[in-house]
């Protein structure tokens, strides 16, 4: 099914990547993994219902512009792991891919905000691959609900506008996982 069709390719590609496969990736924010998280379940969906050039290539623009933008809030690093982001942006990219609104798009950053929030980066490794199958497998229940028009609202740190959510997590990032980057850091060292 395209769940895991989506979840084997990126997380395939990711493995490969961190296994030291010499092919491009798509960049994103600095970090190919993340622009592997974005890209590829759009390209999944593209392949499994015949998505026309100028789709894929729109759902793309919107699904890195998109974590793009909560990555800003973020900052350079974070002990927030970037699958995080990178899957919100893909989850975003496939709501348009099925005709979602953009009241849709914002319900599934709601969606994933409220649910992956907590996953932390403990650097660049082979079993990234693991973490990012794990985010996809959000992005496919959050894309979903998003376009039943159910959203996590007002929940936890889920606030009444989306971009108030935003800047919540990159808070929590940014500032409430200072600490955390920090012990991350002296675990493994």
């Amino acid at each position: 099914d395209f769940m895991s069709h989506a979840m084997c390719m990126t997380a395939a590609a990711s493995d490969a990547r961190m296994a030291g496969c010499t092919l491009p990736a798509m960049s994103n924010s600095g970090s190919g993994n993340q622009g592997i998280t974005v890209t590829m379940p759009i390209i999944a969906y593209s392949q499994l219902y015949k998505i026309s050039e100028e789709q894929l290539a729109r759902a793309l623009v919107l699904g890195h512009l998109i974590a793009i933008h909560i990555k800003g809030y973020l900052g350079k690093l974070s002990a927030l792991c970037g699958c995080v982001v990178a899957s919100t942006g893909a989850a975003c990219g496939l709501v348009y891919l099925r005709g979602g609104s953009y009241e849709q798009v914002c319900y599934s950053i709601k969606n994933m905000i409220g649910n992956i929030t907590g996953m932390v980066c403990d650097g660049a490794k082979v079993s990234c691959a693991a973490k990012i199958a794990s985010s996809i497998d959000a992005s496919m229940m959050a894309h979903y609900l998003a376009i039943r028009g159910k959203v996590y609202a007002d929940s936890g740190i889920i606030q009444d506008s989306v971009d108030r959510t935003i800047s919540s997590v990159g808070h929590i990032g940014r500032v409430g996982m200072k600490e955390t980057d920090k012990d991350i850091i002296r675990e493994m060292l």
